[in-house]
């Protein structure tokens, strides 16, 4: 079968899963339909937030289809109506069987992690925050458990100690892309040969979570280790971004840090305990301290902190 007579059906979401739909495109593979999540109203102004996939696929004139469920009826028989030889989800909701089992080629999914490491909603968040030196993407065939189906192929990159999760995830966006295409490729030509989970966890690679990140997972713990929170910054920066609360006498201010200094070893300070000058800005940790380089204030924009202390006094405040 040539790439152009392969049915394809695309599954996915964020701008993430866009770099590779358009190298599906533009390869000349033949998409016969996309599924992206309904439009929803979002943000201040409650605009109505159409998924970049989306996005795409109108400006492409490609079939699409936005169901409230994936159980329901009638999207499965427009589905099925497709076609499908193959569907490709990246960054979309978990699919019922009755969607994954359809087409007779399978359904493989570009995951962001190195699996069975990472295992979730957000691998390249908890790979940073992790502080591991390597990450990169998956591609595998879906079943039942979330993550879990055959592994066809893996990619690696690096993680440096200054790369924030913006960094990483651009990165693994475009890797993710040549896989894609190296994955529909190896399956028209038949020569995929994928490999359980299970027989990597059993030669010593540990199945770890990636749960999604609230509001709460994103608080910064002034009494954790320096490198602990030098790495919990990076790896939400700049998106949902760490957050801490500045307090004195019930008085409190909250703000987002997204890039601080490496870990400042020789700098004694209490966990959360503030020392600024006109340049500078350190908090304590439970080892040292930190230096907040790029900061923002609820309701304004992201400054460096000698803006901020500029209008701010800090004395008598500390980190909570």
């Amino acid at each position: 079968m040539e790439k152009k007579d392969l049915r394809i059906v695309f599954l996915g979401t964020p701008d993430f899963a866009v770099e590779s739909l358009r190298r599906l495109v533009e390869g000349g593979y033949n998409i016969v339909g996309v599924i992206t999540m309904p439009d929803k109203i979002a943000g201040r102004g409650h605009k109505m937030f159409q998924s970049p996939v989306k996005e795409y696929a109108v400006e492409h004139g490609l079939k699409l289809l936005q169901p409230v469920s994936l159980k329901d009826e009638t999207f499965v028989e427009e589905l099925r109506a497709l076609r499908a030889d193959l569907q490709i989800v990246i960054a979309f909701r978990m699919l019922p069987e009755v969607v994954w089992n359809m087409p007779p080629m399978g359904t493989f999914n570009l995951h962001a992690s190195l699996l069975p490491k990472y295992r979730g909603a957000a691998p390249i968040n908890w790979a940073v925050m992790n502080g591991d030196t390597e990450t990169g993407v998956t591609t595998f065939f879906l079943k039942h458990e979330i993550d879990t189906g055959d592994i066809i192929q893996q990619k690696r990159i690096p993680i440096s100690r200054t790369d924030n999760v913006g960094v990483i995830h651009d990165r693994l966006m475009m890797l993710g892309a040549d896989m894609v295409i190296e994955t529909v490729d190896a399956i028209l030509a038949g020569e995929v040969k994928p490999i359980p989970q299970d027989e990597l966890c059993n030669q010593g690679i540990e199945a770890t979570p990636a749960p999604k990140i609230f509001k709460d997972t994103c608080k910064v713990d002034w009494k954790a280790s320096a490198e602990t929170i030098y790495n919990h910054i990076r790896g939400l920066s700049p998106y949902p971004a760490a957050w801490t609360e500045i307090e004195k006498a019930g008085e409190v201010q909250s703000f987002k840090i997204f890039e601080t200094s490496e870990p400042i070893g020789d700098m004694h300070l209490a966990p959360g305990e503030l020392k600024f000058d006109s340049k500078h800005l350190y908090v304590g940790c439970a080892d040292g301290a930190i230096e907040i380089l790029s900061m923002q204030l609820s309701g304004k924009k992201r400054m460096a902190p000698t803006d901020f202390m500029r209008g701010f006094d800090l004395k008598g405040f500390s980190c909570k």
